[in-house]
């Protein structure tokens, strides 16, 4: 915070010496400020401000510091422009006129635009990264040096295709800076013509190759027809293979980015043949690493951990100032480029992350489709493949480019035919929800934070949607379906789409409370409202389940009314404990078992009593589950409701109850109905280790007691992301 000096009361008195005015010839009037600006400058101390009268707080935060070359883009930091810095030898061409240095440089060259992709790709500015380099700016400046050239103009045409698909997916809302091109030259190339060229100076590295592994024998014929790439003949094969596995590189990488949007035909397995060749281009750059690291020729060398080069020096060609003054009228951004290492293992994760796209199987199910993306989640897709998963789930409106969504819910109604209905298609409550459902799976593309947010306000719709179905039911069919046996085709779609649409928004507000254990977002003092929040959502989530599986199976027994009721029954039977509806009695079960453990912890003793020192707990629960609240999910559910549960909580009734034994009972019986999902064994086993653990801890408390003062009782995310596992220890 700045003050007023004594010198300087809210505003420099100039009036002592009158501005002079000068015009610049444009109709603009300007006045000199020099003598105002030396007067504040003799008189100012470190800390102090010259401000105007209407000067406040709230305009500092958007205030500029002039000459602060973090905040001032016009700053005189560097060369002006390119062409400046090209004449003062800051790009040459070539990178030296020894042969040997001209290699090590331009594979320095390609590592460093390596690293700048890669950080570009983590949210950086495409210009201060890898338009930062002086030969991309000036692409035809690199004619003369083919392999330079080549891999220049493939990192161009790369860089046009990635914000091409980010920008058509519109995931880059997250990460808005990602497709911002501030004017740079990113014009399309002929593809065809572009990948002809990078094979041919290849081919010519290859028979460079060929010549120095070349027997003694055949050496001298081999000499005489291929002119080696530099003069070391004992360097000859490592700089030979450092710039093969480099060129090789992005061309696979190239034709990867460009048949994973080709999913007809054969643009899967293209693509998956593709990645499998980059991964093992980027395990031979690994291998060449401490070849170029060995030269006795490089001098200046940085640490693996902060150098963008394989071989540890610094490359020449780059400078991120040149294009401050193109960026938006913000400050310039201090783009970090990071290491070589760090960018290798970035692009080895957005490979397996789309080679798992390559082999999704275009699964028609959506809950099979939904789990699919949840589980590809998981592994933290950067913003690349993300972009690529909701453009492979949607296209041109349609899901996977092929189905409308209103054949989509018809198939999850389980009444296919439906969706041939003009009348079904147009209904009003089908199209909100077909646009709710399209815009659902775009939401659960992006990252977590957006993705939670959005799915916050996208509950509002969701939860207007199934109670306006639900009233238009009642009220059109409500007295039927008590008369009538047989329900008719409009009642049955309204049934179940109404129920369909209620299960969904539970799922979406499951989905939501869990991501806030990803984001961190709860404190362990929190943790038993959100437990106890959780165990009421997923309570209604299991019911909505069994409710549309039962309305299911009415509709396939009014189909063949000569089938025995008790074989009915059994389908209802078999329906209500599914393996699907028993892992989520377990999610359930562990819910409740903590939110009582942590509710007997703060009645019995001292432990996760909500510290009250900026915020009360009722308001933590508003600001935690107000979307929520606003949706009524579930209806009737208040901070006291909460409150007026936990409030006789004993250490000794959750035992009794025994949660933990009953998860353990069930994911028993659970393992061989998932034995053939993998996903699901592994979260099984998860759940399992969680109970035992917290079913020994709960034990411990029971017998010690929860007052015991020697205990210290902590919540850990050790063994599954969502639930915590109860550590006792004794100090």
């Amino acid at each position: 915070m700045a003050t007023n000096h004594s010198g300087v009361q809210g505003e420099v008195d100039a009036s002592s010496s009158p501005p002079h005015f000068i015009s610049p010839g444009d109709g603009c009037v300007w006045a000199d400020a020099s003598s105002l600006i030396d007067a504040a400058c003799n008189d100012l101390q470190e800390g102090d401000l010259v401000h105007g009268e209407n000067f406040s707080l709230f305009a500092a935060m958007s205030a500029l510091e002039i000459m602060d070359p973090k905040m001032d883009s016009g700053i005189e930091n560097g060369y002006c422009t390119v062409e400046e810095a090209i004449e003062a030898g800051a790009a040459p061409v070539p990178l030296s006129f020894d042969r040997t240095v001209d290699v090590q440089r331009t594979i320095d060259v390609m590592d460093h635009l390596f690293s700048c992709e890669a950080t570009w790709h983590k949210g950086s500015i495409l210009a201060q990264t890898v338009f930062s380099c002086i030969y991309l700016l000036r692409l035809e400046r690199t004619s003369p040096h083919p392999i330079l050239n080549a891999y220049c103009r493939i990192m161009h045409a790369t860089c046009n295709e990635i914000i091409k698909f980010v920008s058509n997916a519109r995931t880059h809302e997250e990460e808005d800076l990602f497709v911002m091109a501030y004017g740079l030259p990113l014009k399309d190339e002929d593809n065809e013509r572009l990948h002809a060229f990078l094979h041919s100076v290849e081919e010519t590295i290859s028979r460079k190759l060929r010549a120095c592994k070349a027997q003694p024998s055949s050496k001298k014929k081999q000499v005489e027809d291929v002119e080696p790439l530099q003069t070391n003949p004992e360097l000859e094969e490592g700089y030979c293979r450092a710039l093969l596995c480099r060129l090789r590189f992005r061309k696979y990488f190239d034709l990867t980015l460009r048949h994973i949007r080709n999913w007809q035909g054969k643009g899967q397995s293209m693509a998956h043949k593709y990645i499998i060749t980059c991964l093992a281009e980027l395990e031979n750059m690994r291998k060449n690493e401490n070849f170029l690291k060995s030269q006795p020729h490089i001098s200046c060398k940085d640490s693996p951990e902060t150098s963008t080069t394989a071989s540890g020096c610094k490359a020449i060609g780059f400078d991120a100032t040149l294009n401050a003054k193109s960026l938006s009228p913000a400050p310039p951004r201090a783009a970090k480029i990071i290491s070589w290492h760090d960018a290798r293992v970035y692009f080895e994760k957005l490979l397996h992350d789309l080679d798992i796209l390559c082999s999704f199987s275009f699964d028609p199910m959506l809950e099979n489709i939904l789990q699919f993306v949840v589980q590809f989640q998981k592994s933290k897709p950067d913003l690349v493949a993300r972009a690529y998963l909701q453009l492979l789930l949607i296209q041109s409106g349609k899901l996977y480019g092929r189905e409308f969504f209103h054949e989509v819910i018809a198939r999850v109604l389980l009444l296919p035919d439906v969706a041939k209905d003009k009348a079904f298609h147009q209904n009003e409550f089908v199209v909100q929800l077909g646009q709710l459902l399209m815009v659902l799976l775009k939401i659960l593309c992006t990252n977590s934070a957006w993705q939670r947010r959005k799915l916050g306000k996208t509950l509002q719709d969701w939860s207007v949607v199934s109670i306006q179905l639900e009233l238009a039911y009642n009220r059109e069919f409500g007295e039927a379906q008590n008369s009538s046996a047989d329900e008719g085709l409009h009642a049955k779609v309204s049934k179940r789409l109404f129920l369909w649409a209620q299960e969904q928004t539970y799922w979406i507000a499951s989905r939501f409370l869990q991501l806030g254990f990803e984001l961190e977002l709860y404190s362990p003092w929190e943790y038993c409202m959100v437990y106890w929040y959780m165990s009421v959502v997923f309570v209604q989530l299991l019911e909505k389940i069994q409710l549309r599986s039962i309305a299911n199976i009415d509709t396939t027994r009014q189909k063949g009314k000569k089938k025995r009721d008790n074989h009915a029954k059994d389908h209802s039977r078999d329906a209500i404990f599914s393996p699907s509806c028993l892992l989520l009695q377990c999610h359930v079960y562990l819910c409740e078992g903590l939110a009582m453990v942590l509710a007997a912890l703060r009645n019995e003793g001292s432990a996760f009593k909500m510290p009250n020192t900026f915020n009360s707990e009722h308001e933590r629960f508003i600001q935690h589950f107000e979307l929520l609240l606003r949706a009524h999910l579930p209806e009737q559910i208040s901070f006291s409701s909460f409150h007026e549960s936990i409030l006789h909580a004993r250490v000794s009734d959750v035992v009794r109850c025994d949660y933990f034994k009953e998860i353990q009972r069930i994911t028993t019986s659970l393992k061989g109905s998932f034995a053939e999902v993998p996903e699901k064994l592994s979260e099984i086993r998860q759940i399992e280790q969680v109970a035992e653990r917290n079913r020994i801890a709960l034990n411990i408390i029971n017998q010690l007691g929860a007052s015991d003062t020697s205990l210290r009782v902590s919540f850990e995310l050790t063994h599954h992301p969502y639930f915590a596992v109860v550590v006792v220890k004794r100090s």
